[in-house]
């Protein structure tokens, strides 16, 4: 199993953990500040130097078992490495930041439209949102402006749990169909925006909605019938 430790400090910069288990072009670790794709925010990259060389992480994504977490190398070979080895992780801030940022103005979205996200997926500089407007308008301008007068409240933005059973009395908490909280910890992590939104979610997020900085409502899509695909970037990435 792998510690993560990303949860505990989502702006943790560099780590240093053991080498547990060696795979073909892969590791994993005791903990780690790398966060694994899910959710629809995509697994992190960055460093790592072990024994005084440098590997260049290119993906992070769970294990088979769930419980561990597998760092990509590319295109290095780990044959110098070995279980416990030392490692010194150094995390591609830079790419992390821009993805929570964008996480939490998803957020935000699912905040101002009232309908059930169908589907998300998590970018550096633009992302998307599928929502079943069942026939509800919207529009680019709107909802560009409606999101920067939140993300300009600074509101601040709090990680929680809940438990499965309080998630099985409140089962509209889940916005987003195509993503649902893994379950059997006992817990589920939950991410609230003041006043705002609250739902669960893994991912990683900004502090507060100021951090964000301001966004535009890009593309509005039709995907289907009643599908509308919502996209939105970051002016200043």
């Amino acid at each position: 199993m792998t510690e993560k430790t990303f949860y505990q400090d989502s702006y943790q910069k560099t780590h240093t953990c053991r080498v547990v288990e060696i795979a073909d072009q892969a590791v994993i670790l005791d903990s780690t500040i790398f966060y694994p794709l899910g959710g629809g925010q995509p697994g992190d990259s960055g460093k790592m130097t072990v024994n005084g060389v440098d590997y260049q992480i290119t993906d992070t994504r769970y294990g088979e078992d769930r419980t561990s977490i597998v760092h990509f190398l590319g295109g290095d070979e780990p044959a110098s490495i070995k279980v416990g080895d030392e490692v010194e992780l150094e995390l591609d801030w830079q790419r992390r930041h821009r993805l929570m940022r964008m996480h939490t103005s998803m957020h935000l979205m699912c905040h101002i439209i009232p309908a059930q996200a169908t589907g998300g997926s998590v970018g550096e500089t633009e992302s998307r949102i599928d929502f079943d407007l069942q026939g509800l308008a919207v529009d680019k301008e709107d909802l560009t402006q409606r999101m920067n007068e939140l993300i300009e409240k600074d509101l601040p933005v709090s990680v929680g749990s809940i438990t499965e059973e309080e998630l099985d009395q409140n089962p509209g908490l889940v916005r987003t169909m195509s993503v649902q909280p893994p379950r059997g910890q006992g817990t589920i992590r939950t991410i609230n925006i003041e006043n705002t939104d609250f739902q669960p979610c893994g991912g990683t997020h900004v502090k507060s909605t100021g951090e964000i900085g301001e966004v535009v409502i890009t593309k509005l899509k039709n995907k289907g019938k009643q599908n509308k695909r919502i996209s939105l970037a970051l002016v200043s990435p």
